[in-house]
């Protein structure tokens, strides 16, 4: 990815940073598909789970919303344990790169302001 332009240039023009915030959506979005993916086959796999099930409680455990189904396996809890840690900062990351152009954005745009 290209780098985000230095505080002395000027500010990106609408539809560069429209396309920037495409790509960074593009990634975010794709990480979290991997992640409610990987989670969904966890909990089918390790808690016995149907798909549709599984889905729930890997989007809820996501999204810090919590569990829906008691875990019965060993494997089941040791996995749902894993994923809530890993969701916690998965949720995290994927609002930093969804969030991170127009941060830089507004940033930039102050300095600009302020240097005028």
């Amino acid at each position: 990815m290209k780098n985000f332009e230095h505080r002395s240039q000027p500010l990106l023009p609408r539809s560069q940073f429209v396309r920037r915030m495409a790509l960074y959506a593009f990634f975010a979005l794709g990480f979290l598909c991997i992640s409610l993916t990987v989670g969904t086959a966890g909990y089918a796999y390790f808690a016995d789970l149907p798909i549709v099930d599984a889905f729930l409680n890997a989007s809820m455990i996501l999204t810090g919303m919590g569990p829906v189904d008691k875990m019965e396996t060993t494997g089941g809890k040791l996995f749902a344990g894993i994923y809530a840690i890993y969701s916690g900062v998965a949720f995290l990351t994927f609002c930093g790169v969804l969030f991170t152009p127009i941060y830089h954005r507004f940033m930039h745009k102050f300095h600009l302001d302020v240097e005028d």
